[in-house]
């Protein structure tokens, strides 16, 4: 695979690179899969793209993600945002695939609601096999979903057709969510098993060497015990325990300082240092923030 990486920056640029006529709308296309064609010296190209990502994916299509390579069954949607890397992993003949792709344009939502709120779809980040597995109708509300941007779109643009094609986007983007939500309580013994070895690995760290050669873990840190994304291994824990996992490693690590307070007559820089904080005030306004108190204010009080 080549070290370099082929930048796309538009629908427009996006539509040249596949051999496809112009788009009919400059910020927001949906293409179907039988449309797409990939030559063999596509093959292993690193593209990324200034877009967002939505494809469902009806039958086999080798992509690569990042480091992770997918081969796709029938009802799987992926999302990706901007700035993540794809590459063509397999020769794809026109007419060979089904399901359908839709690119958009931050430009589309910018000035909206849906600009103001795009961070609250937390599965543009997540990896590949975090994709959502769909039933036969969750596909084919998505799939009317599409049907009614793409209709809007190629008819004449009027002063309505922004809204009307951000807010049929929005309510594909809630569908998602809500189709998510039922793949987390359909998977909830698994996930179950996640959140007793992110709570094991959180108290390990804590115990071993990792926290004064690293500082305060990371959710990346922990993401990578579990084999997850970052945003995923969050969402399953906000849907399990009701806290993120940043909130699960600050309460943490409160909870340690609490103890070291009253246990101990080391100062609250020393405290600070030893749970992995460069700088003793950011430790002050987290257990403030936590506790109400500041950690001298809650050592003379107990």
């Amino acid at each position: 695979m080549s070290d370099s990486i082929m930048h796309i920056r538009s629908v427009s640029e996006g539509h040249q690179l596949l051999g496809l006529e112009s788009p009919k709308h400059p910020l927001i296309t949906i293409l179907d899969e039988s449309q797409l064609r990939i030559p063999k010296e596509m093959v292993g190209v690193r593209l990324m793209t200034d877009l967002y990502y939505i494809a469902l994916k009806g039958s086999n299509c080798g992509m690569q993600y990042g480091r992770n390579q997918y081969d796709f069954d029938g009802g799987v949607l992926v999302f990706t945002a901007p700035g993540q890397v794809v590459a063509p992993t397999e020769e794809i003949e026109e007419n060979s695939g089904s399901g359908w792709m839709l690119f958009f344009h931050p430009d589309l939502v910018r000035s909206s609601s849906l600009g103001e709120n795009i961070d609250r779809y937390s599965f543009f980040n997540y990896e590949v096999y975090e994709a959502l597995h769909l039933s036969d109708s969750e596909e084919q509300i998505l799939t009317d979903c599409a049907s009614m941007i793409r209709n809007e779109y190629k008819q004449r643009i009027d002063n309505h057709s922004q809204n009307v094609i951000v807010s049929t986007l929005e309510l594909m983007l809630n569908y998602c969510l809500r189709f998510y939500e039922r793949q987390f309580n359909t998977r909830t013994n698994h996930h179950k098993d996640v959140v007793t070895q992110f709570e094991n690995n959180l108290k390990a760290y804590f115990n071993s060497d990792l926290l004064l050669d690293q500082g305060a873990p990371t959710i990346q840190y922990f993401a990578d015990q579990v084999h997850l994304s970052q945003n995923y291994l969050s969402d399953l824990l906000k849907k399990e325990t009701g806290r993120s996992a940043k909130d699960h490693i600050n309460d943490f690590i409160v909870e340690k300082a609490k103890s070291v307070l009253l246990n101990s007559d080391h100062s609250v820089s020393e405290i600070a240092f030893n749970l992995g904080f460069n700088y003793p005030h950011y430790f002050s306004r987290l257990f403030k923030a936590k506790t109400g108190y500041t950690p001298q204010e809650y050592r003379t009080l107990n």
